[in-house]
């Protein structure tokens, strides 16, 4: 079997299997934050932090909790790093010094998971379990909350009130991460992953000297790491570690965790406003731009440009002979396309098309399918600005699942696609110009210049992978990516509670002959246009600068 066609197998049975657990997983996830029972772990927790599920918030209130357990959670993670070296199973790892300890809490807080340390020799055991793995599940569950309280407010008409943040925050948690990343986790220990808590030992000879490696908690971590969207290693190697994706099945059975939230996630939507042909709107598009963005991955990494290149097969360069070219780069298409950043291969080494491909998937806003709850808010907001665009088309009031969407509610969703170009622009703009941050470059010329774009494009976006020539452990580089990581992913949330407040507030507006049919195909492909021309616009000059100047080079 070629390996081109080993790649397109790859493929449809990714497909195929993400069909079958569409309709259960989103289903289940509608019932799950319409569901007015509470379990009894569920109401232990809300006495532990002394919250009231029951008590509907407005959007200024459902963005206080979420901003509050969010700083909660980067202070906790900044102590415990802060503190390592007093810790017991630190693996006799010292304290993360200060710079680093918050770019770390900032990211993993902010579901980035950007890491700008190995793993396997900076992290002990409590500091991975206790911190990094309990904010994998948190954070992804606040990004479901924040989208469920943008569905509500399409949803719901003549109230401000979007729910509870703390019941959807526990009910994310506890009925559907933590259940779905224990199954995971049982198949990746099954298929050879690693799950201990063993020491430090020596494993062999390596150039001359003895290599070591520790054990932990990796299965665990990888499940939910992939499943919630997060990306953060437990090996400075990531997903291309065989203690954390042994076999070609365990990377395939990965890249099904990454995207099955967020494609789950629009049928969740359609059955809580009441029309799962809306839902299907929306998966259409996330899909659309998923399979073309695969495909010219594909193009790019098989397309054999010299000897070299025809002996190995594609451009093998960085990846794993155990996924090859086919499923590394399904692999890349997806992490980028979703706000998880982790990787099998490494980017960086990818070619010069290839690396500015997963660029552009994070520049889109990482919407097809986007993170855990951000991929699908993300993919909201960019229907709102379908429905103007086509409103200012036929000079009509535009209107979107019988909402008018009048001036307050444009201004908020164009605030929502600003906010994260101009953190990616701003800050590698900065760090080119300033004397010191280019000196972490590996390279020079136009791949040096893509790692600094793709590390604040990754930052911003909350993605966290890099391209790994960069050496982002320095003081500008942990400070300036923890605040991209930050803004990137709270200030948007402001605008999308505030949008979902407005919403709500509505009265909902009857469909005449004159309404745009959001569920046909041609509002599909019209979201599918305006997402890539506004991206371009956007990004064209840096990315001229940088891959598409090596691309064509």
């Amino acid at each position: 079997m070629g390996p081109v066609l080993a790649g397109v197998l790859q493929l449809l049975a990714l497909i195929g299997a993400l069909a079958l657990a569409y309709v259960p997983l989103g289903n289940h996830m509608a019932k799950v934050f319409s569901s007015e029972r509470h379990w009894r772990a569920e109401k232990w927790i809300y006495k532990g932090i002394g919250a009231d599920p029951d008590t509907e918030m407005r959007w200024a209130s459902y963005l206080r909790g979420v901003l509050a357990f969010s700083v909660a959670g980067v202070l906790f993670l900044y102590l415990l790093q802060r503190l390592q070296g007093s810790l017991p199973g630190s693996l006799g790892f010292s304290s993360i010094e200060p710079a680093q300890a918050f770019n770390t809490a900032a990211s993993f807080v902010s579901n980035t998971n950007w890491q700008s340390y190995s793993g396997e020799q900076a992290m002990g055991h409590v500091v991975q379990t206790a911190g990094l793995a309990v904010q994998n599940f948190v954070s992804g569950a606040v990004g479901i909350a924040v989208a469920m309280a943008l569905v509500r407010g399409f949803a719901r008409s003549r109230t401000g009130e979007l729910g509870n943040f703390w019941a959807d925050l526990v009910r994310g948690t506890v009925r559907v991460l933590v259940p779905a990343a224990a199954i995971a986790a049982v198949v990746l220990v099954a298929c050879g992953a690693l799950q201990n808590f063993s020491g430090i030992h020596e494993v062999g000879q390596f150039m001359g000297g003895s290599q070591q490696w520790n054990g932990g908690a990796v299965a665990s971590q990888e499940a939910i790491k992939e499943l919630g969207t997060n990306g953060g290693g437990y090996f400075n190697a990531n997903s291309a570690h065989p203690f954390e994706n042994p076999t070609p099945f365990t990377n395939l059975f990965e890249i099904f965790l990454i995207l099955v939230i967020p494609l789950a996630l629009t049928r969740t939507f359609g059955i809580m406003v009441g029309s799962v042909k809306q839902g299907y709107a929306i998966l259409g598009t996330m899909v659309t731009i998923w399979v073309g963005f695969v495909a010219l991955m594909m193009w790019t990494e098989f397309a054999h440009h010299g000897p070299a290149l025809q002996a190995a097969g594609g451009a093998m360069e960085g990846k794993e002979a155990r996924f090859g070219v086919g499923g590394s780069a399904l692999f890349g298409v997806s992490t980028t396309l979703t706000s998880t950043g982790a990787v099998d291969s490494f980017h960086s080494s990818f070619t010069g098309l290839g690396g500015g491909i997963t660029m552009l998937g994070m520049m889109l806003g990482e919407i097809a399918p986007g993170g855990v709850g951000s991929g699908l808010y993300g993919m909201l907001i960019m229907a709102i600005i379908a429905v103007f665009i086509a409103g200012l088309m036929v000079g009509r009031t535009p209107e979107y699942l019988g909402k008018k969407i009048g001036a307050r509610e444009m201004k908020l969703a164009a605030c929502y696609i600003l906010v994260t170009p101009a953190l990616v622009l701003i800050f590698t703009a900065a760090s080119m110009a300033l004397r010191t941050p280019p000196n972490s470059m590996l390279n020079s010329g136009a791949h040096g210049f893509s790692e600094v774009l793709y590390a604040f494009t990754s930052a911003s976006n909350n993605n966290g992978s890099a391209f790994a020539g960069l050496n982002a452990n320095t003081d500008w580089f942990n400070t300036t990516t923890g605040l991209a990581m930050l803004l990137g992913r709270f200030v948007p949330m402001v605008f999308v509670l505030a949008l979902a407040g407005s919403l709500a507030e509505q009265k909902p507006v009857p469909t005449t002959a004159g309404t745009l049919r959001t569920e046909k195909p041609l509002f599909t492909g019209l979201l599918v246009g305006a997402i890539l021309i506004i991206t371009g616009l956007t990004y064209f000059p840096a990315l001229a600068l940088g891959p598409l100047a090596e691309g064509l080079a």
